[in-house]
Parts: structure tokens; C-alpha cells; sequence
């Protein structure tokens, strides 16, 4: 599989957006771990159609605009971790779900840590939005972007709504 990369300034810092074979594979946080998301040997590729359209969707998310991601994506990771990211697709714009919520959403109510570690590696970041899984407390929990940022895009989402009326 190979992979093409393009990076992007946002107001959450520089994101890297991956491609392979027509889809979007991957969001990524300027200094994420390494290997947290595991792909291959990627190259830059500004101009990759998928990418600029990622961009282009992603600038509309951040100014409040956009609602909803419309792109071919692909997640890369084990069935399990499939399940968890495919369930993150579900959560509305502005709202929040507990990592309990996802466990009892996929099946599997006692998997609340699994379902945290597989969220800790979503790749599409933002796309799949694992900034809306919160603690059962409430509270705001581990995210790969660092908390500072998951408190951010819960914020654009929230300012989003408001400016809607919704």
C-alpha cells in the first residue's frame, strides 16, 4: 500500500493528512507518537485529490461551517479497533458519548478500557471523532492531540451550534 501525505495548518496545530489508494487513511498531530498509528513508507503529495479535498473539508470544520465529513475514508487496525472507529462515525456533531457508550454501543459493555485503547489510536482524528468520547464522569479524558486540543475542537463544535441556533 502506498501512502502520500500533505500538512496542513489548522487552529489546532499542523495535521497530516494521509491517502492510499483513493481514501483517507489517517489525521495525524504534529508530534504524534510514533507508531501510534501504524502505516507505511509514506512521500509528500500536495496535490493528491484526496488530500486537497480533506483539507478543504477540515478548513470548512474549523470555521464552522461543515458539520459532517463526506470522504472515502479507510480505517487500517485490527476488526476490534474497526468496530470502535466505525461507532465514533455515529456521534453527532456537538455531542459527546462515553467510552461506556461506545463499549455498550458495539456489543460489548465490559470492553470500556479496550474500547479507550482502540480511541487512543483512531487514526482519523478529527474525521472520526474521537474528541467527542469523554469519561463517564464527564470529565475530559486522554486524547492523542493532547487535552488542550480535544477541549478545542469540543469548543469549535459547541461555538459552531451556537451560531446555528441549533
Amino acid at each position: 500500500m502506498a501512502y502520500e501525505f500533505k500538512v496542513i495548518a489548522s487552529p489546532v496545530g499542523e495535521l497530516k493528512l494521509v491517502a492510499s489508494d483513493g481514501k483517507l487513511v489517517a489525521v495525524l498531530w504534529e508530534n504524534d507518537r510514533p507508531n501510534r498509528v501504524r502505516l507505511g513508507e509514506m512521500r509528500e503529495a500536495d496535490d493528491n485529490p484526496v488530500l486537497m479535498e480533506a483539507a478543504r473539508q477540515l478548513d470548512e470544520y474549523f470555521r464552522g461551517t461543515r458539520t459532517r465529513f463526506e470522504l472515502d475514508t479507510e480505517f487500517v487496525g485490527t476488526a476490534f479497533q474497526k468496530k470502535v472507529w466505525n461507532a465514533l462515525l455515529t456521534i453527532p456533531f456537538g455531542e459527546t458519548r462515553s467510552y461506556r457508550d461506545i463499549a455498550t454501543q458495539i456489543g460489548n459493555s465490559r470492553a470500556t478500557r479496550a474500547v479507550g485503547a482502540a480511541n487512543g489510536r483512531n487514526p482519523l482524528s478529527i474525521v472520526a471523532p474521537c474528541h467527542r468520547v469523554i469519561g463517564s464522569s464527564g470529565d475530559l479524558t486522554g486524547f492523542a492531540g493532547g487535552l488542550h486540543r480535544k477541549a478545542a475542537l469540543m469548543e469549535i463544535e459547541g461555538s459552531a451550534r451556537r451560531r446555528r441556533g441549533a
